[in-house]
């Protein structure tokens, strides 16, 4: 063997508090802190965050668990309540409501996949709604909620769930967790940035106190600024606001005065959207839009009217410009959350992109050069996932046959990516959905929203004309018939959440 200086990575600094900054310090710190690496998180008090994900998808499960992270302590930390999927009201068509589920619809009944069959039936008047072969659809609409089963009974397909809870506070959750596993947590706000003047590698950051911190990895969690990957380094943007316009939001928290249900709701307005999101202790809700159709003033003004309890705080406003960074990690610098990239939170992928770059940067885990080997494929990742989901968003805003704003014409007529578009016309075609090893949403999503919005194919799967129409009835109605008994003995969401550990459940909750 030959002597080579030690390459190994043992300084990480984290540049950012916040939901993406403690995640990413709880992360490298379990994972990596047994070999030896020091983790050093950098915030400033007087820096705020943005503090509105407060809706997750169910990777954010396995993310803690990996952690060890108990979960009935984690929600009573939080607020938390659970999450089944997201109601869509309005999207398709004004009056429309459906629902987009964590979990797959009907069984394997034959050859074809299930929808096909539905498709079929449904054609004749002879299926309910596709909502209805999906349990947590059903549950969901009833309130109600069941941890998934590794056996259920058949009919029930198999089925996952997510969180609804205060983003500051399960950041704090996290900075607690990662400190007491040996992070290191700096009051100060960063002046300057040193890099070396040959590689462009970042060696140390200044500090107003006059303190400098070294290291050798770098990961930029200070929000849009981009103070590292776009400061410093000068990575460059991917401007997609032609495909998903939205570049402003209101925020602001209300009282409970409904049901507690274990889903979230997007209602589509004039010039946007709004999101309702409840928790244990108040009701989440903001005003997504795009200011070249809806004035600001109009904007929070819709919200404010529409909120179901009294306001806890007056509006927050929020600038933004959908997109990501040319390269999530440039030289030994890995961009994490809005540093990276926004995409509107129509679909609550805000923390699963954090939880995507942790996990594929402790995947690719450097040496001090950082190989562009790794860097690339680290990359390439990233833009795949940032791609598809940036697809799957616009599905929304294109699949509509709204008529009455100008938002909803344009986004109808617009020029869309090949890649969705090859989509589009796979389904409309013949009721195809692509299936992928990695990215975020599979065939369920997709069929959710097409069906949902009422975009259904021209025809459907012709193995589906082997099974007898006596049998195929016989199949929905079954199916249908185990979800709805299941359903009567599932208990109710409040009742879940005051058993598995909630600190409080709100007045009004059902």
């Amino acid at each position: 063997m030959t002597d080579r200086p030690d390459q190994r990575v043992r300084d990480i600094v984290i540049i950012g508090g916040g939901t993406a900054g403690w995640m990413a310090a709880a992360a490298l710190a379990h994972k990596l802190g047994p070999t030896g690496v020091s983790v050093t998180l950098v915030e400033s008090a007087e820096i705020g965050t943005v503090g509105v994900g407060e809706a997750t998808l169910p990777q954010i499960r396995y993310f803690n668990q990996s952690l060890g992270i108990d979960e009935a302590e984690m929600m009573a930390r939080t607020s938390a309540t659970i999450k089944l999927g997201i109601e869509f009201r309005d999207w398709g068509a004004i009056g429309d409501r459906y629902f987009h589920p964590f979990g797959a619809y009907g069984e394997t009944i034959g050859p074809a996949d299930f929808h096909h069959y539905w498709f079929k039936q449904n054609a004749s008047g002879k299926a309910g709604d596709f909502s209805d072969y999906c349990f947590p659809n059903v549950a969901a609409r009833n309130n109600r909620f069941a941890q998934p089963e590794d056996n259920p009974e058949p009919g029930i397909a198999a089925y996952s769930y997510a969180f609804q809870f205060d983003a500051s506070l399960y950041g704090k959750y996290l900075a607690e967790f990662a400190r007491n596993r040996g992070v290191k947590r700096i009051e100060g706000k960063v002046v300057a940035v040193h890099s070396n003047g040959e590689s462009g590698f970042i060696e140390s950051v200044a500090l107003e106190s006059g303190k400098t911190i070294a290291g050798d990895l770098f990961i930029d969690c200070s929000g849009f600024r981009g103070l590292l990957i776009e400061q410093e380094l000068a990575t460059g943007y991917d401007d997609w606001s032609e495909f998903l316009p939205c570049n402003r939001a209101y925020a602001v928290p209300c009282a409970i005065a409904g049901p507690i249900g274990p889903y979230t709701r997007s209602t589509a307005r004039t010039g946007g959207w709004q999101w309702r999101i409840p928790l244990q202790h108040r009701i989440g809700n903001g005003h997504v839009y795009c200011d070249a159709y809806i004035s600001d003033q109009d904007a929070v003004d819709q919200l404010m009217t529409t909120l179901e309890g009294e306001p806890l705080a007056d509006p927050k406003q929020l600038f933004f410009k959908t997109g990501k960074r040319h390269k999530l990690w440039n030289r030994n610098c890995v961009a994490i959350g809005l540093s990276g990239g926004f995409l509107e939170p129509l679909e609550s992928t805000s923390i699963d992109l954090i939880q995507s770059g942790i996990l594929n940067l402790i995947e690719l885990f450097p040496e001090k050069s950082c190989a562009t080997t790794d860097i690339d494929e680290y990359n390439r990742l990233m833009d795949l996932e940032f791609e598809r989901i940036r697809d799957f968003l616009m599905l929304h805003y294109v699949a509509t046959q709204r008529d009455d704003a100008p938002l909803w014409r344009d986004m109808r007529n617009m020029v869309w990516p090949d890649s969705l578009g090859e989509k589009i016309e796979a389904f409309r075609k013949r009721g195809f959905v692509p299936e992928y090893e990695s990215g975020l949403f599979q065939p369920p999503s997709w069929l959710s929203v097409f069906i949902g919005q009422n975009v259904l194919p021209e025809t459907y799967d012709p193995r589906v004309d082997r099974m007898p129409e006596g049998e195929l009835t016989g199949h929905l109605e079954r199916i249908s018939r185990t979800i709805s008994s299941e359903i009567e003995r599932t208990e109710a969401h409040s009742d879940f959440i005051g058993r598995y550990g909630a600190s409080t459940v709100g007045a009004g909750a059902a």
